[in-house]
C-alpha cells in the first residue's frame, strides 16, 4: 500500500531534516526523486547514496524561491524520468526572531518568500506536468506554527505557513476534478537543526501531548500518506503530525 513504483517526486529541502528522510523513504518505496537543496554537495551526498542502495536520483540546486529553480526540477522529472506525479514542497526558513514590531521589511519579505511565494512557484509549475499523466499530489509542509499557536518572534513564520492553507484549498478547488490532489502537512517539533539547542528540544517537548518532539523520519512517513495511494480520497486538507500538540492548546 506504500508503493511508489513508477512515481517520480520532487523534494525540496532534501540535503537534511524532513526532506533528507523523505528522499530515502519515498526513494526505498520505488520511486525516482529529483531532489533540491540550495548546498551542492550535500545534496549531491544524499543522491549518491540513494543511488548506492539502488534508488534512482537526479540533484538540481538552487534557491526555492526563484521561479527558475523550480523549471529546472521539472524539466529534470521530464526529462530524466519521463513524468511527475509527486511534489514535496518542503524547503523553508525560520526567518529572525523578532517582535512584529521590531521586525524589518526585508527579513518579513524573505520569509514569505521562502516559505510561501515559494510554494505558488512550485504549484504553478508543477501542476501543469502533473496534468500530462492525469494527475498528481502534492505536499506543502506547513507548521503548527500559525495554525494552532502563535510563538513569540515568529509571525512572520506563523503567517507564511498559515497562508499554504489557502493555498491547498485553492489548489484544490481549481483542480481537484482533474486529479490534482493538494495537501498541506504540518509537523510539530523535530529534531532537525531548525529545532535548537538540547534546551530548545526540550521545551518544545513540553508543548506536545506526547511530550517528546518528532524524529524526521515520522514526518517522512506522514508525508508518503498523503503522497501516496493510502491518501487517494485526501484533498485539500491539513495533516497535523504534531504529537498532539493542537489538541492539547
Amino acid at each position: 500500500m506504500n508503493s511508489l513504483n513508477g512515481k517520480v517526486a520532487i523534494i525540496t529541502g532534501a540535503s537534511s531534516g524532513i526532506g533528507l528522510a523523505t528522499a530515502r523513504l519515498f526513494a526505498e518505496c520505488g520511486a525516482a526523486v529529483v531532489l533540491n537543496a540550495r548546498g551542492v554537495g550535500a545534496l549531491d551526498d544524499v543522491a549518491s547514496q540513494i543511488r548506492r542502495s539502488g534508488g534512482r536520483a537526479v540533484t538540481v540546486p538552487g534557491d526555492v524561491a526563484q521561479t527558475e529553480t523550480h523549471t529546472k526540477m521539472v524539466e529534470a522529472a521530464l526529462g530524466h524520468f519521463g513524468r511527475l506525479d509527486i511534489a514535496i514542497n518542503n524547503a523553508g526558513t525560520v526567518g529572525k526572531i523578532a517582535s512584529l514590531a521590531e521586525l524589518d521589511t526585508e527579513t518579513w519579505h524573505d520569509v514569505i518568500n521562502v516559505n510561501l511565494t515559494s510554494a505558488f512557484l512550485a504549484a504553478r509549475t508543477q501542476i501543469p506536468a502533473m496534468l500530462q499523466t492525469g494527475g498528481g499530489a502534492l505536499v506543502f509542509l506547513s507548521s503548527f506554527v500559525g495554525t494552532s499557536v502563535g510563538l513569540p518572534g515568529m509571525a512572520a513564520y506563523g503567517a507564511a505557513k498559515a497562508g499554504l492553507m489557502g493555498l491547498v484549498k485553492g489548489i484544490t478547488a481549481d483542480y481537484g476534478a482533474e486529479g490534482i490532489r493538494a495537501n498541506a502537512l504540518l509537523p510539530g517539533g523535530t529534531d532537525t537543526s531548525m529545532a535548537g539547542d538540547q534546551a530548545q528540544k526540550d521545551w518544545a517537548a513540553s508543548l506536545h501531548a506526547l511530550k517528546r518532539i518528532a524524529q524526521p523520519e515520522e514526518i517522512a512517513a506522514a508525508a508518503l500518506f498523503l503522497a501516496g495511494p493510502m491518501g487517494s480520497f485526501v484533498a485539500g486538507s491539513a495533516l497535523y503530525a504534531d504529537g498532539g500538540n493542537a489538541a492539547v492548546k
